[in-house]
């Protein structure tokens, strides 16, 4: 899965979540989100997201959210203007160059530092004046993917990790437990190998793939002010975490498609028929495998830790107010009401995991399966948040294929992203 559509990729796979909650009727209204004289908001707010128009997300969001919102603010209407994930991104640089933007932006959490390195969105750590109390109630990883250049331009809205999930079959068949750690991964590659199965399976290289190997071995991709990669992104400890995973695929114990070959079984169906004992993935897994493989029962559990822990990656989305806003007040105010419990709540019905880190506990009720994800994102990561990132990703990618396929060491791959990703860095800093 792309690292940045993530959040898009996890709203289309999980249409298939239509529950009783995703109907038009309008949740009962607790209280005003704002403070003094919110009641009062007057004025359009007109809001772009990506949701699919075909899923239940959107009914939810103009039969559910909006209502409730409106009743809470009845002379405020919000203009919500679904967009295509894959034209979504375009638009909005075309609109910045024509000072053409919306109010509010369902922002891929990739988006968020390119279009605040632009100038076009509000500085929300600065202007909102309630911004520390939602910001102390997100999952920390989800907050970071809002930060630039030492502040915060968005809160986030929605969000997704990747946990290890496995086929329990095999486990059984080969009398070993499940792995907690890398180190025990590795150990019961031979074992599966002899029952017929690989230990671990990934079709990319990429940081959405990679990081949590390189997090978990304790190693990192660069410094905390994400000025610089080299000592990071090459270090001894980023360099284990790949050379884990190079080592499993020169044993026979992860299949080629890690290099992008076509023709290879993909992680879920290799999964599910019993080809690959482990991969790592989201919780828009589970209805693609109820739809596709009815019969097959997937377990899950955290990403095997190393050196630095179990770490994996946040993906999602976040919201982010511009600038050019002519109604600031209102949309701010629609802000608090989207990571209102009552609106996370509703949008977790339809598949959309919530960023309050309280409502954990209650996801369970809702879908038993997101209970190891509430766990992983207690230590996810972000991606490093930078307007360079899907370049250095890339160049990641490809240095980290050489390894794999033995045209570099670990090592020698890993210095040359590094002081590839310098040069990108710079430009920014």
């Amino acid at each position: 899965m792309k690292i940045w559509k993530s959040g898009v990729a996890v709203t289309a796979a999980l249409a298939s979540l239509t529950l009783a909650a995703c109907s038009s009727s309008t949740p009962e209204v607790t209280q005003v989100t704002g403070g003094d004289g919110a009641a009062e908001l007057a004025g359009t707010v007109t809001y772009w997201h990506a949701y699919s128009a075909d899923s239940p997300e959107v009914a939810t969001l103009e039969g559910t959210i909006i209502p409730a919102f409106e009743k809470l603010h009845p002379g405020v209407t919000v203009k919500d203007v679904p967009i295509p994930y894959d034209e979504l991104h375009q638009k909005l640089i075309t609109a910045a160059a024509g000072e053409q933007l919306p109010d509010l932006v369902r922002a891929d959490i990739g988006w968020v530092p390119e279009l605040a390195n632009l100038g076009v969105l509000d500085p929300l750590s600065t202007s909102m004046p309630d911004f520390q109390t939602y910001a102390d109630q997100v999952y920390p990883g989800t907050l970071a993917t809002n930060l630039w250049k030492g502040t915060y331009y968005g809160l986030p809205l929605d969000t997704n990790t990747r946990v290890l999930l496995y086929n329990a079959s095999f486990f059984e068949q080969a009398d070993i437990a499940i792995p907690t750690t890398v180190d025990e991964l590795m150990a019961a590659g031979p074992a599966l190998k002899e029952a017929s199965a690989y230990a671990f399976a990934d079709n990319g290289a990429g940081g959405w793939n990679m990081l949590p190997w390189i997090w978990s071995a304790g190693g990192d991709i660069t410094d905390t002010d994400v000025t610089v990669a080299t000592g990071y992104l090459n270090s001894a400890e980023s360099v284990q975490g790949i050379q884990n995973l190079v080592d499993m695929y020169n044993a026979g114990y992860m299949p080629d498609i890690i290099l992008g070959d076509s023709g290879g079984l993909q992680t879920s169906d290799g999964l599910a028929t019993d080809k690959y004992a482990t991969i790592l993935d989201g919780p828009w897994m589970y209805p693609i495998f109820a739809g596709q493989y009815p019969d097959f029962t997937v377990s899950a559990s955290q990403v095997p830790a190393g050196a630095g822990g179990s770490v994996s990656v946040v993906g999602g989305e976040d919201i982010v107010m511009t600038k050019s806003s002519s109604n600031k007040d209102a949309a701010m105010e629609f802000m608090r009401y989207l990571l209102s419990e009552e609106a996370q709540l509703a949008m977790a019905e339809v598949g959309q995991m919530p960023v309050l880190s309280d409502l954990g506990p209650q996801l369970t009720s809702i879908n038993a399966y997101y209970a190891q994800f509430v766990e992983q994102l207690q230590t996810a990561k972000p991606r490093p948040p930078t307007p360079a990132w899907s370049q250095i990703d890339s160049i990641m990618q490809d240095a980290i294929r050489s390894a794999f396929r033995g045209d570099k060491t670990v090592q020698e791959a890993l210095d040359e992203a590094a002081s590839q990703a310098d040069a990108l860095l710079a430009e920014f800093n």
